[in-house]
């Protein structure tokens, strides 16, 4: 298994598979991701209909971890002969991400299209960690 992979696999904290287990039908405000490895390059895909990346959405990089928030503002009317429905939804979402070490800011690219944002961060080479060296001791 590759370093990446060992990384992707063991990223998880125990806050962020707690909130994991809301990310379903009930968590209406959640922000569904979709994360994979593309080469050398970490790809996350959030679901995010209905919102106007520019004014809606803010992606951030804070402390090697990828932030991604949105507000999301529906409204529904019908407007009948005799009747008049209105519906509104309102919801602010965040979803916090893991990054490689050593990811930088500078480097992750977002875009959006068709109601989902793709945010990807190029994960740097691997730093050869030097082996252990015996230091010599001399007797004063």
């Amino acid at each position: 298994m590759t370093d990446v992979m060992k990384w992707f696999d063991t990223r998880r904290s125990p806050l962020d598979m707690l909130e994991r287990l809301f990310d379903g039908d009930t968590g209406a405000a959640a922000i569904r991701v979709e994360e994979l490895v593309d080469g050398n390059t970490l790809v996350v895909r959030a679901e995010m209909p209905g919102i106007d990346p520019e004014k809606d959405a803010e992606i951030t990089v804070t402390d090697g971890t990828l932030v991604i928030r949105a507000e999301r503002q529906e409204k529904q009317e019908q407007k009948e002969k005799d009747s008049y429905r209105s519906e509104f939804r309102y919801g602010s979402f965040v979803r916090r991400v893991p990054l490689p070490e050593g990811v930088k800011e500078s480097d992750v690219t977002a875009t959006y299209k068709d109601g989902v944002l793709e945010v990807r961060a190029p994960i740097p080479e691997q730093i050869e960690k030097t082996s252990a060296s015996r230091i010599p001791i001399t007797k004063e």
